[in-house]
């Protein structure tokens, strides 16, 4: 009867339009309610939601990337990359893939990398020939690296509610970051090459080049400081998004003079208003959370996840194919806290190793942030262009095909994702 009620009110409250959180959070607070579960843990649970240290890293990773933002630290990025590879058949499009590729590493953020790349790039591309809903598929989908590359505000969830090292699954996220660019880039180039897509006038000079990277260097060095923190044990995660923060200023500051100190309320605002957004989510999500696990919920349904096949490997594809479907629907965030609890269980039955399948959950979560009907970085993309969404998502099925052959390459591969961490000595299975 309860896993009925807070199931039926969850559905009902999601098909009426709902906002995600809500639906979670009431849904907990309903089942609490009517089957006296106890009121008073409502006030112990929103406390230990958000009172953890790890979850600290979220607000000041987000402002780091605000401050880089208006830094227009983007922007000295792309230059270096157009002055690279712009010349070359579809230039344009690789340069904004690895922008993307740098800028989420900065970001952590899928939604904020597609509208800082876009306002850059989106307009040099459709001048240079490029079909705009094409531009905005290859940014929105090249966007979805900003929650595989560390440092990822996905990871520092997953990690939390798992209780695995961040900082080994930062490491681990770094070759499949690199791996999904690869493919995204490929696709980006033959896909121009057959369309005829040209890159700009002309290759950089080696000493334009020179001083495109002088420019840029700062920005470029930015998550080496912070990942190379991180692995070299010098700071935590948390630590390490602090250290972004100073970074960001000091290079915003100090080196481009981009921004002001009257402009620090403004940045600290928005800033606060995204990390609310996120900590909302997960306040209330880990209300819905520890209810479901309270009426059995979660054993249940890891009991019978687990009997569906003895197989591991047949039960990841399984799961792959479940994410990839709740990310059509359902935001990272939110999946990450009504399914990593229930599969915590189903991993240590079939002995599969948490760091690696935290990478193929983050992994299968970023394809949904391109996929329709509520993919947050289509949105964004089909907002700059002013284009009907469903035009970009048809653009960006090239893109999510190879990112699901990735994806699967992942699943079958676990040292793609092990290795980095092991070597480091980041992590012992």
């Amino acid at each position: 009867m309860e896993i009925a009620l807070i199931s039926s009110v969850f559905l009902v409250l999601l098909v009426l339009g709902v906002p995600i959180g809500i639906s979670l959070g009431v849904a907990g607070v309903v089942t609490i309610y009517q089957f006296d579960l106890g009121i008073e843990m409502l006030g112990v649970n929103f406390a230990s939601g958000i009172a953890s240290f790890p979850l600290l890293a979220i607000p000041f990773f987000v402002l780091a990337g605000v401050i880089l933002d208006r830094a227009g630290l983007a922007a000295t990025i792309a230059r270096f990359f157009e002055l690279l590879v712009g010349r070359s058949t579809g230039g344009l499009a690789m340069v904004a893939v690895m922008t993307c590729i740098f800028w989420g590493a900065l970001s952590g953020s899928g939604p904020a990398t597609t509208a800082a790349v876009g306002m850059i790039l989106l307009a040099p591309m459709i001048r240079h020939g490029y079909d705009k809903s094409f531009a905005g598929a290859t940014i929105a989908n090249a966007s979805d690296l900003s929650i595989i590359i560390p440092p990822s505000i996905a990871f520092i969830i997953y990690g939390n509610i798992t209780s695995v090292s961040v900082s080994a699954l930062f490491m681990a996220g770094v070759v499949p970051g690199l791996l999904t660019g690869a493919g995204t880039v490929l696709v980006a180039y033959l896909i121009s090459r057959r369309r005829g897509y040209c890159g700009t006038e002309g290759r950089g000079s080696a000493k334009e080049l020179w001083q495109a990277f002088k420019k840029s260097i700062w920005a470029l060095l930015a998550p080496v400081v912070i990942l190379g923190g991180i692995y070299s044990g010098i700071f935590t995660p948390t630590e390490a998004a602090v250290v972004a923060v100073f970074y960001s200023l000091f290079v915003a500051v100090f080196i481009y003079h981009s921004i002001h100190w009257r402009d620090m309320i403004d940045m600290l605002v928005s800033a606060a208003v995204t990390s609310s957004v996120i900590m909302f989510i997960v306040v209330f999500a880990g209300i819905f959370t520890w209810t479901a696990s309270v009426i059995g919920v979660i054993d249940r349904t890891a009991e019978l996840i687990v009997s569906i096949s003895p197989n591991a490997v047949v039960m990841i594809v399984l799961v792959d194919l479940l994410l990839l479907a709740l990310g059509m629907v359902l935001d990272a965030i939110s999946i990450s806290y009504l399914l990593v609890p229930i599969l915590i269980p189903v991993l240590k039955a079939f002995g599969i190793d948490p760091v690696w399948f935290g990478v193929i959950f983050i992994a299968a979560l970023a394809i949904g942030q391109a996929t329709p009907p509520v993919g947050v970085n289509l949105f964004t993309a089909a907002n700059l262009i002013q284009s009907d969404i469903d035009v970009v998502a048809k653009e960006a099925i090239p893109y999510v095909v190879m990112d699901v052959i990735v994806l699967l390459i992942l699943s079958l591969l676990p040292i793609l994702s092990l290795y980095l961490p092991i070597k480091a000595g980041l992590y012992a299975p």
